[in-house]
């Protein structure tokens, strides 16, 4: 992920110059990568990582996805796998790995973007430890719709001998100190890492969800019933907009955990955390001693590294598809609901980078003619 642009700055040593440049290499970074070189235009995609899919490999031992391989794969290569299963975070992390090679995308690994600034018509951006400045006429930002943990201020008023740590820290129950555990936020991060806790140790789950639905549904995924109806509302539908309200309104429902799932793993529901005594968090009108407080209480946008004129560096980007009328050149690609409710998803990524790419060839084409 890019950092922010608060790092002390380091005078670059040499330019590079490309027409265009994809930041991040993940799902959404390499989706439009694949549709750029199938476009002929000239790019590069900087990643921060050491090796494609690390940035999945780093999470949660048994995370898995919520979506189906039938629908988790990018253009032109679907997930391989039987079509109803889940995959665990290492097979997403291969898959991704396996896309790049497989289309010979030009992913430079290693290369951390710490500012992204305008001279003229191209676009420069500062990366790594500052000794190389690249140029570009198009630059798109695939760094995904939110990048750094959330945590609720209450984190800085308990006693400092419970160990607390973001989901995005979390590996394995096996990780952390003896004792009972609070994990903070039922959404689906929360209520899986709590059932997983709960097989070895005392657990309670603070707040509230948005509302849930069955794994499977008259004998089929969940998914099966629901794709269809979020790839075809977009935000210029009347349901795909009430749709796009109701999840800013409210966390997503969980998918696969009830409550009477949880209560049945021992999981005790508890309300939300409001404030600390005595160093201590409290959950409704009670106070909990946990050893381990664990927030899954979601990350936020962070587009500080990001200094053009115009731009909203906190995230609030108003575009039409990921194309930012007020800055040409400048594009968005992974967006939450950039265009569909899927847009964000790795299965739903390819129809927006297919949109990108295809503006840039038009954009790069235009200049050549001028």
């Amino acid at each position: 992920m890019p950092s922010s642009r608060s790092a002390a700055p380091v005078t670059p040593t040499r330019v590079e110059r490309y027409e265009t440049l994809v930041i991040g290499g993940g799902q959404a970074g390499l989706a439009v990568g694949m549709q750029l070189a199938k476009r002929g235009v000239d790019f590069a995609i900087l990643s921060d990582e050491k090796r494609v899919g690390d940035n999945w490999r780093r999470r949660w031992d048994s995370l898995r996805l919520f979506t189906p391989a039938r629908f988790s794969g990018l253009p032109s290569m679907p997930f391989s796998a039987a079509p109803t299963h889940l995959a665990d975070k290492d097979e997403v992390a291969d898959y991704l790995e396996r896309y790049a090679e497989r289309f010979d995308l030009p992913v430079r690994l290693d290369s951390r973007v710490r500012a992204l600034t305008a001279r003229g018509t191209r676009f420069q951006l500062v990366v790594d430890d500052g000794t190389a400045l690249l140029e570009a006429d198009n630059v798109v930002v695939a760094t995904g719709p939110l990048q750094i943990p959330c945590i609720p201020d209450v984190r800085a008023h308990l006693s400092d001998a419970i160990h607390q740590l973001h989901s995005s820290e979390y590996r394995n129950p096996f990780a952390l100190p003896d004792g009972p555990v609070l994990v903070v936020g039922a959404g689906n991060s929360g209520a899986q890492i709590a059932m997983e806790l709960s097989r070895f140790r005392k657990v309670w789950l603070a707040g509230s969800v948005a509302g849930h639905m069955p794994r499977r549904l008259l004998g089929r995924d969940i998914f099966d019933w629901i794709w269809p109806i979020i790839t075809r509302s977009s935000v210029q539908t009347r349901l795909g907009q009430r749709m796009r309200a109701n999840t800013e309104r409210t966390s997503d429902a969980r998918i696969g955990i009830s409550e009477r799932d949880l209560r049945a793993a021992n999981v005790q529901r508890v309300g939300r955390v409001t404030e600390a005594r005595g160093g201590l968090p409290v959950c409704g009108d009670e106070v909990f001693d946990p050893r381990v407080v664990i927030w899954c209480t979601g990350f936020q946008a962070d587009y500080r590294w990001i200094d053009l004129p115009g731009f909203d560096a906190t995230g609030g980007i108003t575009h039409e598809r990921g194309v930012l009328s007020g800055i040409p050149g400048l594009y968005f690609v992974g967006l939450r609901f950039q265009h569909r409710l899927n847009s964000s998803l790795i299965g739903g990524v390819g129809a927006d980078a297919e949109f990108i790419a295809e503006h840039i060839a038009r954009r790069t084409e235009a200049a050549l003619l001028r």
